[in-house]
């Protein structure tokens, strides 16, 4: 008698059943791979993503070979709650299955941490959680489709430290690309050049070039660049900020390719070797101030005996002279000799280097014997202003060589303001140093001598006015203190000389001021 079509597909389920070895009613193992047309085997055998099915309890039925390899093997958690396994748990991934499974509730992890449960290598997962239904709109379970970024995160984070890198490094970087546009400069770049970034970008380096380097320095650096066979240029140039002000710098230029060698970008680094050219020229001047100071004791001393010769004949001869007319003479020859005698003092001053005999110096008291000293050779017209500071400023030092300095300034500022004018002199002391400022109101210093002023025989007053070496000899003392000289100036609007000496530590002088806080 035949059966219905129902009880024909009954008992064709309880034979395949029977076939694979279960009683109708018992729950098999779940199988390893996904059941599916060829197409679709094909796909989840080769897809580069892991691929993870679980049923409606949760169970794990498939993964697929991509999922083996990042997870590690896999086969003996097949059949095995993916809800329970300590991984998943503590990596917080059950919450997101479980929220699947009971409410069709998709998710999609970014930068998810995972560590395999069988090699425990650490991973970082994109994840998607993706319900399934059966084809009643029941539960069915859920897919979870796992894309390995560990590699490309880690990419991300090594371009951002580079990136920061880039971002806090001292020395000027720019990046252009293959046509030499500017795309990015670091803040160190805007610090020198004293361009804004948004300003540079889409700009040519030309921008900060200067003409002191020659245009044959350019052709050989974009010969080098562009030959595959070097990729790469370094020297010395100079460039100029925006200001105009002129910066020599160590330049390194890379040719950066792609994988098929082409060029994509350059990447320049620029060191400021300005405060370096500034220390060389100093090294070089104090090996001048040197060899000349050498130079000029010699000098000096050969010089005293034949001008003291030249003075005791020019005194008898005044002394026996016949007439008036020759005693003029004479006296005339004495004041020529008495003013080589005082370029033969500055040129010993000059000479000695030996430390200053150090002591215990009051420098209101100091200043104010200075002036007292230097009020009668200057001229009356010359105002001389001496601010006393509220306290004992003691600092330590060789007074004699301070007087030396202040009167020598003092001097200097008359002769500037050609014997007309005011000079005020104050001091105080700072949280850095104990200082005297002497501020003129001459004509100021224009900028093409300042740079000189400390050089020895360099002198702006005419011939026979002065010997160019108050300023030098005050530098070199104010230098053996431990100290420094600054100068402020404007031209038409006078002159500030600004000493700065140390201030004595509070356990050595119990009396000297402590400065502010």
């Amino acid at each position: 008698m035949p059966t219905s079509g129902k009880t024909g597909r009954t008992s064709a389920r309880r034979r395949a059943a029977t076939a694979r070895g279960r009683s109708p009613g018992v729950r098999s193992p779940p199988p390893s791979r996904a059941p599916s047309s060829p197409a679709l085997e094909d796909v989840f055998e080769h897809a580069p993503i892991g691929i993870v099915t679980v049923d409606a309890e949760g169970l794990l039925t498939t993964v697929n070979p991509a999922g083996h390899a990042m997870f590690g093997s896999t086969d003996r958690m097949l059949g095995r709650s993916l809800l329970t396994l300590p991984t998943m748990v503590s990596s917080g991934l059950t919450k997101h299955v479980r929220a699947a499974l009971r409410s069709g509730t998709p998710a999609h992890l970014s930068e998810f941490p995972y560590t395999s449960f069988s090699s425990g290598r650490a991973l970082v997962l994109d994840v998607h959680v993706l319900p399934l239904r059966s084809a009643t709109g029941g539960r069915h379970g859920a897919l979870l489709l796992f894309q390995d970024t560990t590699n490309w995160v880690q990419e991300i984070e090594r371009a951002r430290l580079f990136y920061q890198s880039f971002l806090h490094s001292h020395e000027a970087m720019e990046v252009t690309d293959r046509s030499g546009i500017i795309v990015d400069v670091n803040p160190a770049f805007e610090r020198i050049y004293g361009y804004a970034r948004a300003e540079l970008i889409g700009q040519k380096p030309r921008i900060v070039r200067s003409a002191k380097t020659s245009p044959g320095v350019y052709a050989a650096m974009w010969a080098a660049l562009v030959d595959p066979a070097v990729g790469r240029w370094a020297g010395e140039i100079v460039n100029q900020d925006r200001a105009g002000r002129e910066h020599p710098v160590f330049l390194t230029i890379n040719a950066l390719r792609n994988e098929a060698g082409e060029i994509t970008h350059f990447i320049g680094v620029a060191t400021d070797l300005s405060e370096r050219k500034e220390f060389e020229r100093q090294v070089a001047r104090a090996d001048r101030l040197a060899s000349l100071g050498q130079l000029s004791a010699g000098v000096a001393h050969e010089l005293n005996t034949p001008l003291a010769n030249i003075m005791l004949m020019s005194e008898s001869l005044r002394r026996k002279a016949p007439n008036p007319w020759v005693a003029g003479r004479a006296e005339a020859i004495m004041k020529q000799v008495e003013a080589a005698g005082r370029i033969v003092g500055g040129l010993l001053d000059f000479s000695r280097h030996h430390p200053p005999e150090v002591g215990r110096v009051d420098l209101g008291a100091a200043v104010a014997e200075a002036v007292e000293f230097a009020r009668g050779k200057q001229s009356p017209d010359v105002a001389i202003v001496a601010e006393p500071p509220a306290g004992p400023l003691y600092i330590h030092g060789d007074r004699v060589q301070l007087l030396q300095v202040f009167v020598n300034i003092i001097n200097n500022a008359s002769d500037a303001m050609e014997g007309r004018g005011t000079l005020t002199i104050r001091a105080g002391l700072s949280a850095e140093d104990t200082w005297v400022s002497f501020a003129d109101t001459g004509p100021g210093i224009p900028a093409d001598v300042l740079p000189h002023i400390f050089e020895p025989f360099f002198t702006t007053k005419a011939d026979g006015k002065g010997t160019g070496l108050g300023l030098a000899i005050v530098h070199g003392i104010v230098r053996a203190h431990g100290g420094r000289v600054e100068v402020s100036t404007k031209v038409g609007a006078g002159t500030t000389f600004t000493i700065h000496l140390p201030t004595p530590a509070p356990d050595t002088d119990d009396d000297a001021p402590s400065p502010p806080g």
